[in-house]
């Protein structure tokens, strides 16, 4: 066969379909991720990392008829933490996860937080919330990213779409009383990320805003996709109600795409700001991160009559033009916000873990390595990783470096 160009050199990429169609919860999308194929020893070290005295405990079980696997949650005894979202990415931050697989839990937690905002009208960073507080939610989140990162579906292009989510009905007791069934919470996530429900003629909630927000931050609505398929799961919840399986399903596999293909478009979202605090940027950059942006930044200019000011620009897809406008709006002072629709090409990209540091004082760094058509690759250490190990070993933030790059070239990338 003839050499083509590297533009479109052939790779397999990774694909996935959730099927939540009875329902869908941390604990069962784990389980299914695990039942798939995810590599359990990896699952369970990150959720023990988090230190809290939480594990997973994994085991075969049934559901209506089906062979299913159950990922039980154990959590030391005692009352349930009550965290803000803060406290809750600083738990992420300590959990060993590869940079792709934090940078996904960060995400969920952002979604389950506007959320939540949204339901009692305040900013997702001052929720006190019970879910995503919980050490259950916790361990469901930690143990989703590191599934997925394992089966290679937070690197590079995954195609990874949805179907509806079935919701349930009825009512289902929270911290705050009964709630109607979807839950205020669910409600908002599917409404932010253009994400399908179905109710049915199932009765209680058959999808929690721990699942929603899991898919939220990692799926698109879609039919089942072209694949080669690789690997089935199925996660078992913890009722097994006589009149269907309580079940969330996962399909895995590859599907052929290019290096440097161009992906889609993406919508670039923008408003030119000149009377806001500056005090309150972060604060708009993480609700905008919140509300779906893949990314968010801002970029001073000399507005009106010579005053300083800020131009925000937000990545998004297409479904979110909407959520991404009224946070904008709600968040900052402008009264207009526009946006344009432009094409992208991306290079395949992994995430891994080097190890530097001596014994009993062992330091992991998240590397993102990016593939070029020719066989080269760009290499980049996460940064706050970095500043983090340089800290814990109080050395220079370059000598870190150095010895990081020394380790990643032994061990062959």
């Amino acid at each position: 066969m003839s050499r083509r160009s590297s533009k479109w050199r052939a790779v397999a990429e990774r694909a996935c379909w959730v099927d939540a169609t009875s329902g869908l919860a941390g604990d069962m999308l784990m389980a299914a991720l695990l039942d798939a194929g995810a590599d359990q020893e990896r699952v369970a070290a990150a959720v023990a990392s988090l230190g809290l005295g939480v594990a997973v405990r994994v085991e075969p079980g049934r559901r209506g008829g089906f062979r299913c696997l159950r990922a039980q949650v154990s959590v030391p005894a005692g009352p349930p933490a009550h965290r803000h979202l803060d406290d809750v990415l600083a738990l992420v931050e300590s959990a060993e996860l590869d940079a792709d697989a934090r940078s996904y839990a960060r995400r969920v937690f952002e979604v389950l937080a506007h959320a939540e905002g949204g339901v009692h009208g305040i900013d997702p960073t001052a929720v006190h919330f019970h879910e995503v507080g919980a050490l259950d939610a916790l361990a469901d989140v930690v143990g989703c990213a590191a599934a997925l990162d394992d089966l290679g579906l937070l690197t590079g292009n995954p195609v990874v779409t949805t179907s509806p989510l079935a919701t349930g009905s009825g009512t289902v007791r929270a911290e705050h009383g009964r709630l109607p069934v979807p839950t205020p919470a669910v409600l908002g996530i599917a409404a932010r990320a253009g994400l399908p429900l179905t109710q049915g003629d199932l009765e209680g909630e058959r999808t929690t805003p721990t699942g929603a927000a899991l898919v939220a931050a990692l799926a698109r609505p879609g039919a089942f996709p072209a694949m080669t398929v690789r690997g089935v799961g199925i996660g078992g919840g913890s009722r097994d109600p006589a009149d269907r399986p309580n079940i969330t399903r996962v399909v895995v596999g590859t599907v052929q795409e290019t290096v440097r293909r161009p992906s889609g478009d993406v919508l670039v979202v923008e408003a030119t700001i000149d009377d806001l605090d500056p005090q309150l940027w972060p604060s708009v950059l993480t609700a905008v991160r919140a509300a779906g942006a893949w990314d968010c930044w801002t970029s001073p200019i000399t507005a009106r009559h010579g005053r300083p000011g800020q131009v925000l620009t937000a990545l998004c897809d297409e479904s979110l033009r909407e959520a991404i406008v009224d946070t904008v709006f709600r968040h900052t002072t402008t009264v207009g916000v526009r946006w344009s629709s432009w094409q992208r090409a991306t290079l395949p990209r992994r995430s891994v873990t080097v190890t530097i540091g001596p014994e009993g004082r062992r330091q992991h760094i998240g590397v993102k390595v990016s593939e070029v058509g020719d066989g080269s690759r760009t290499v980049k250490p996460e940064h706050s990783d970095v500043e983090s190990a340089a800290r814990a070993l109080d050395l220079p933030v370059r000598v870190v470096v150095d010895q990081l790059m020394t380790e990643f070239r032994r061990r062959g990338g």
